[in-house]
């Protein structure tokens, strides 16, 4: 689950991890009174309003049909007003958004932390993730942070450093010196970026977070270490334990056919194909979907009904693929193990009469237990379905599909 900025950086601070303090709002006013509220508290002219979807590349990514940048610096109130103006309620197109875009619902007003003092200003990149490769948390940093973070990737790859920490247990010190170190930093900075990383890693462990990132990781003039910006995803398989992280949830930053697939249970990932594909099980719908593209087709989705399918979840599959006008066939490829296959059967044709009448081709293979049954409750349905045991026979039938 992914959270914004704003949410992000509110959950850090539970951990005692330094951030860059905003105030999140809704309407241009509220924009300039917010500006009103920093000013007082940090005592500086400038503000940053931040567009607030859950994307990166804000900073280079304009809103639709204007100039305006996604992250633009204020002035003053008035000024801090406007920005808000043209950002609120557009559509924010970034590298990572695509054409599509998002629209923004909210903007993140935040204190400026580029002031003057005695000592250079400096921006980081470290994010922490799972390296699968190795069963350890790793924690990636550069000393080039910032909006090119992804160039420095890809031309330096010498700048990118890594520290990798076993899961079970905590961040040792040595590590967290060793990340101050390779960045650089002396004195009262590399005491404070040795806090920063281990508090930071606490929480990544503790918010039970996929990947915690932060560009840029700010070192001030005054030799704070800071978090500018925070992008956090949490593990969805560990919320049961987070029960007040749920609702931090933003639905609208999600596709709404995912959305309606999770009100049903279903793992439904929308793909650019024109096959649809309902399977139960993780392994079986990457293999189908190999199949498809074996067969001449694109698969159109990844849905998984689970090992429990029946009537209303089969229904639920089928009303979701069919929103998407490129579906050209569905397959529905099923293992009867948990469930009995003659069940899934009866769960399709009860809900191809349900939905009524369905313009694309269905193919339904079933293969396990009362698979041979299976294939004559659909057979004599007297519906357009069409039955497959061997998988053969279906990537033949998808063939014939989208070849018409």
């Amino acid at each position: 689950m992914n959270l914004h900025e704003y949410q992000s950086k509110e959950l850090l601070k539970k951990y005692n991890v330094p951030v860059q303090e905003g105030i999140p709002v809704d309407t241009p006013e509220a924009a300039a009174e917010a500006y009103k509220q920093l000013k007082v508290q940090f005592g500086n002219e400038f503000a940053v309003v931040k567009a607030q979807i859950h994307a990166g590349g804000r900073g280079k990514g304009k809103i639709r049909g204007t100039e305006q940048r996604g992250v633009a610096v204020g002035k003053n109130a008035e000024d801090v007003k406007t920005i808000a103006g043209n950002i609120l309620g557009g559509t924010l197109v970034t590298i990572q958004t695509g054409e599509a875009g998002k629209v923004v619902n909210k903007v993140l007003v935040a204190q400026d932390v580029y002031y003057p003092g005695p000592n250079p200003i400096k921006e980081f990149y470290l994010s922490i993730l799972l390296d699968r490769a190795k069963a350890q948390n790793v924690i990636m940093y550069s000393t080039e942070g910032g909006m090119d973070i992804e160039e420095v990737a890809h031309n330096t790859p010498d700048k990118i450093f890594k520290v990798w920490v076993a899961p079970n247990l905590p961040l040792q010190g040595y590590q967290a010196r060793k990340i101050a170190f390779d960045l650089g930093l002396s004195g009262e900075a590399h005491k404070n970026m040795v806090k920063f990383v281990t508090n930071l890693y606490n929480a990544y462990v503790g918010l039970d977070a996929a990947m915690l990132e932060i560009n840029p990781l700010f070192k001030t003039s005054d030799e704070k270490i800071i978090a500018v910006d925070c992008k956090l995803n949490l593990d969805d398989n560990a919320l049961m334990r987070h029960p007040d992280l749920v609702a931090l949830r933003d639905i609208t930053e999600e596709d709404p056919t995912e959305v309606e697939a999770g009100q049903f249970n279903l793992n439904y990932v929308k793909l650019d194909g024109n096959v649809g594909c309902m399977v139960n099980g993780a392994g079986l719908a990457m293999a189908t979907m190999d199949m498809i593209k074996l067969s001449g087709g694109e698969p159109a989705n990844f849905l998984d009904v689970g090992g429990t399918a029946n009537a209303q979840t089969v229904e639920a599959g089928f009303r979701i693929i069919l929103k998407d006008p490129k579906v050209k066939a569905i397959l529905i490829n099923i293992f009867g193990g948990i469930v009995r296959c003659d069940r899934v059967a009866q769960g399709v044709i009860d809900a191809y009469n349900s939905i009524g009448d369905i313009k694309v081709p269905i193919i339904v293979r079933l293969q396990g237990t009362n698979a041979a049954e299976a294939k004559a409750l659909i057979e004599n349905s007297g519906l357009k379905v069409q039955s497959a045991i061997l998988l053969s026979e279906a990537a033949e039938l998808v063939q014939k599909a989208v070849s018409a």
